[in-house]
């Protein structure tokens, strides 16, 4: 008798133990290997739960958040706003990192589609609610991202962004006569909103205004550009704490409709 109770015991256990892992809430520690290496990350659960898929953000971090510790790029830009205003944010979030002296394009673009990947079939989301953001140098990660994978976003918010050749580095859609036409030309289908500091030191705010008119000239693109006066490069906490993005943001679906 006392065997049969243990084992009815151990099996309870078994079958509970997968819900208990989906019930797993907060920033949680996530790991991936990719070309053989293995690189950590984050990925935001909401406490609250909701009906139905939930919606996917992959957010990349600015070129102070590199490293290998997996955690730096939880303390700066959406992660800050999610413990400002969890409620604004009921979304899966996915956060990788990008090794020290690295750039989101290579393999640390590969790991971050990768991180997507793996949250997408870990959690129940919403397919045709997956959008990317980033700042600084995650903002041009989010333009390169993009233009790789035009299909593949339902939204974009690049913050302090920069597309063209800032930093010595090529424009995201290579050389060209108008980089910033180009790439406008691959991802006008997709709602775009841009938030830049028009006191930016860092990243020139010109980069902003030139991708906004080339999406603008690329034909009836969706696109919101948030100027903020007297910003330095720090527009990311304005511009996450900014209570329209959200709302802006989780109206967008893939192949929808632009919701202006």
């Amino acid at each position: 008798m006392m065997m049969r109770w243990f084992l009815a015991l151990a099996a309870l256990f078994v079958m509970s133990a997968p819900s208990a892992a989906l019930a797993e809430t907060g920033f949680l520690d996530r790991s991936i290997k990719v070309d053989g290496k293995d690189y950590a990350y984050q990925v935001y659960v909401p406490r609250a739960p909701i009906a139905g898929a939930r919606p996917v953000i992959l957010a990349l971090h600015g070129a102070g958040e590199r490293g290998s510790d997996g955690l730096f790029q939880t303390e700066v830009g959406l992660a800050g706003a999610i413990r400002r205003h969890p409620e604004r944010w009921p979304a899966i979030v996915v956060l990788p990192q990008a090794p020290l002296n690295t750039l989101w394009m290579g393999a640390p673009a590969k790991v971050a589609m990768a991180a997507l990947a793996a949250a997408e079939a870990e959690f129940r989301t919403d397919k045709d609610r997956v959008y990317l953001m980033g700042l600084s140098m995650g903002g041009n990660g989010t333009w390169r991202l993009a233009y790789e994978n035009p299909d593949r976003f339902a939204a974009l918010v690049p913050v302090c962004a920069f597309a063209g050749s800032v930093f010595g580095l090529p424009p995201v859609a290579g050389p060209g006569p108008d980089p910033y036409a180009a790439l406008a030309a691959r991802i006008a289908r997709t709602p775009i909103w841009i938030v830049h500091g028009d006191a930016d030191v860092v990243v020139p705010v010109d980069e902003s205004r030139k991708m906004f008119a080339a999406l603008k000239a690329a034909g009836d693109a969706d696109v919101t550009y948030r100027e903020l006066p007297g910003v330095n490069h720090n527009a990311w906490d304005p511009g996450f704490d900014d209570e329209a993005l959200p709302k802006w943001l989780f109206q967008q679906r893939r192949g929808a409709t632009p919701s202006r």
